[in-house]
């Protein structure tokens, strides 16, 4: 097994002089390399790419820990180190010497011989080079620079903020009756957390997803409801109960207007134009007509969902009005009598470790390859951490994966998957299998207690097990820039996550992705035609809210203009009255803890997860052609869409797959959304 991260060895003390060191290093091989004079690829690409691992693996662990494990110590390191690692990205994209080395190589004869791994790799570093500014004037690459700067700061604060609000907002109950409704699931947890606080005959409330959720879902207290609503909707804002602490208003408008001097810089209109070079999508217009397509199909019957709760509500809950802290609780009492079928139903159905074991199951059915627990200790940075191997169908270890799977304080939210380390060859020939990091946040089970999954959270899992698998099925050995994930379309890069939450519905799957903690029994057929029978409940809203989120972002990035334009504000109310269906509540501000696109590589792309879900659902189609187990399907699967990694022109690669373009069909279908305009 290749060398993994030390992580209980890294000491924040140290890290500001380890990471010079390595951009010290990393330079000096840039030079080496442009001084030899040789453009070959083994004399010239491959140093360069040693160089990159070497500085890889000094830096990405301690990024990933600013993300596990936030501690004031770390943050300040990380914090002090981010000027010098973006100075040096920008001095590298600037580079005349690579510049003309890359040029010089791709014009050779060699070029030609080349893979078209390699080939890809060289023709994106080249493109790269203008995305970094190089050839600028020396005045507007001096303010480039000063840009980028400044984004990355910006973009390490606005995630700070939102960190710092989430944890510095905490609820102490200390009457039982204000918590009629939650699960006693949830109630354990929450007592578990007051005594780790030294408060007896307590229940802490914290605004961390699972635990908002519960809140926001069961809680028949409404004032208890609107309460926990406003901190989670007003975190890192101007208002709220921490208002103006951790403000995060003046850092995304700081990221909106320098993303738009960036991209004005390199001759863009504006920042989403200049989003879309290395991406699928084309243009802006290609993007927003996109958008607004899927809004006038879905948005018709997401008026019809929420005119039928409402009536819901008023007819059985009593309630002639539905405030925003009223929806998602009046939704779940709907979907109950609808379908008799709640998320604590299907707890006990769903125990952590049956869910991975199915997961496993699921993967090795379509690709041959098995999962195992690695036998023997890895340095990890949490107790909760496990490590898993992968082998291939012939045996072989092809990879590896931590998967952390609980949330806790300082540990940043959402789920998400990243590279520990890529595929790749030592000097001698020896294979470098890849590492992946897969990370949730779900609720710790109470001591003594098994971790019992709700079924988002089993498609959490799945989806996230879907980006892990770009990274170890990749048969990219020989460019390490367009490995894995590397070098994907950014708006494709959702595709074999999405692609995954697709077995999570199917009842051969479910069949041993469940099972009872107690007596082992899988999920029963009268429960799984009810969940069946729920699956597009509320879809038409979901996809407009998602298409909110998606045209909010593209809309920002394309037109806000912080002197002539329209503000944030208005742009972000536009939007909300072009698709919103739910009602807004005044003290909303989403946008100040919207991470996905000020601080975690979204800007101006979410409109992928949409993009995306549609390659998703009709490359799933072919398996419901051809049986969703269908090991034909899935090698194919494989050879085309996740070995490839960004080595292939996404589209080439979806048609080498399904034997023509995608189509939107699969999409509505597979979400219910029928009662569209034509």
């Amino acid at each position: 097994m290749r060398e993994l991260p030390k992580f209980s060895a890294i000491d924040p003390a140290k890290i500001v002089p380890s990471v010079q060191q390595a951009i010290s290093d990393y330079k000096k091989a840039i030079e080496d390399a442009c001084a030899k004079g040789v453009y070959t690829w083994n004399d010239f690409i491959v140093p360069l790419n040693q160089a990159d691992k070497k500085f890889d693996d000094v830096w990405h662990p301690v990024v990933h820990l600013n993300g596990v494990t936030n501690t004031p110590e770390l943050r300040k390191a990380f914090e002090k180190c981010l000027p010098a690692v973006t100075e040096f990205y920008n001095w590298a994209g600037q580079h005349e010497g690579l510049f003309k080395g890359y040029t010089a190589l791709h014009e050779s004869p060699e070029f030609s011989k080349l893979s078209k791994a390699q080939q890809t790799e060289i023709n994106h570093e080249l493109r790269d080079f203008k995305l970094s500014g190089f050839g600028l004037p020396e005045d507007k690459k001096k303010r480039f620079n000063e840009i980028a700067s400044e984004l990355s700061q910006l973009a390490a604060k606005f995630g700070n903020n939102l960190l710092d609000s989430t944890v510095g907002w905490s609820k102490v109950v200390t009457d039982r009756s204000l918590l009629e409704g939650l699960p006693e699931s949830y109630l354990a947890g929450a007592k578990e957390k007051a005594e780790a606080k030294g408060l007896k005959d307590s229940w802490l409330l914290t605004l961390d997803f699972p635990s908002y959720r519960q809140v926001i879902m069961y809680a028949e207290n409404r004032e208890l409801r609107r309460e926990i609503y406003e901190a989670y909707m007003t975190r890192a804002s101007e208002l709220g109960p921490n208002a103006g602490k951790w403000d995060n208003g003046p850092v995304m408008r700081d990221i909106l207007r320098l993303s738009e001097e960036q991209a004005r810089i390199l001759g863009c209109s504006n920042y989403a134009e200049l989003s879309l070079i290395p991406k699928m999508a084309g243009s802006t217009s290609e993007v927003f007509g996109f958008l607004r397509e899927l809004a006038a199909r879905a948005k018709p019957q997401a008026e019809k969902e929420l005119a039928d709760l409402r009536k819901f509500a008023a007819e059985n809950l009593g309630m002639k009005e539905l405030e925003p802290w009223d929806m998602t609780w009046a939704a779940e009492k709907q979907r109950k009598a609808l379908y008799d079928i709640d998320d604590e139903q299907l707890r006990p159905y769903f125990p952590l470790e049956r869910v991975l074991s199915g997961l496993f199951e699921t993967a090795h059915r379509l690709y041959g390859i098995s999962v195992k627990k690695h036998e023997g200790s890895v340095d990890v940075w949490n107790e909760d951490v496990r490590f898993f191997d992968v082998f291939d169908v012939d045996g072989s270890l092809i990879g590896h994966f931590y998967y952390d799977p609980f949330a806790r304080e300082m540990k940043q939210s959402g789920a998400w998957m990243d590279t520990c380390l890529d595929l790749g060859k030592a000097p001698d020939g020896t294979v470098l299998e890849p590492v992946a990091y897969l990370c949730t946040n779900f609720t710790k089970p109470a001591k003594g207690e098994e971790a019992r999954l709700t079924h988002d959270d089993v498609i959490t899992i799945f989806h996230e097990f879907g980006h892990g698998l770009n990274l170890l099925l990749t048969a990219v050995d020989d460019a390490p820039g367009v490995t894995g994930i590397n070098g994907v379309a950014w708006d494709t890069v959702e595709l074999p996550s999405q692609f995954m939450e697709n077995w999570c519905w199917e009842k051969d799957a479910l069949s041993y992705i469940s099972g009872r903690t107690d007596t082992g029994e899988p999920l029963p057929d009268d429960i799984l035609k009810r969940l069946l029978d729920a699956k597009n409940f509320h879809s038409a809203m979901a996809t407009v809210r998602q298409l909110e989120f998606a045209l909010t972002d593209f809309t920002l990035f394309a037109e806000y203009d912080p002197e002539h334009g329209r503000t944030v504000e208005q742009i972000t109310d536009e939007v909300r009255k072009e698709v919103r269906v739910v009602p807004t509540a005044p003290f909303d501000r989403f946008l100040c803890s919207f991470s996905h696109i000020f601080n975690g590589g979204y800007s101006a792309g979410y409109y992928s997860y949409k993009w995306a879900e549609v390659l998703a659902e009709d490359a799933y189609s072919k398996f419901e052609e051809n049986g969703i187990f269908d090991r034909k399907t899935g090698d194919l699967f494989r050879k085309c869409i996740l070995s490839v990694g960004g080595s292939c022109d996404p589209m080439e690669a979806f048609v080498a797959f399904r034997g023509r373009k995608p189509t939107i069909d699969a999409l509505l279908r597979h979400t219910g959304i029928t009662d569209v305009k034509k």
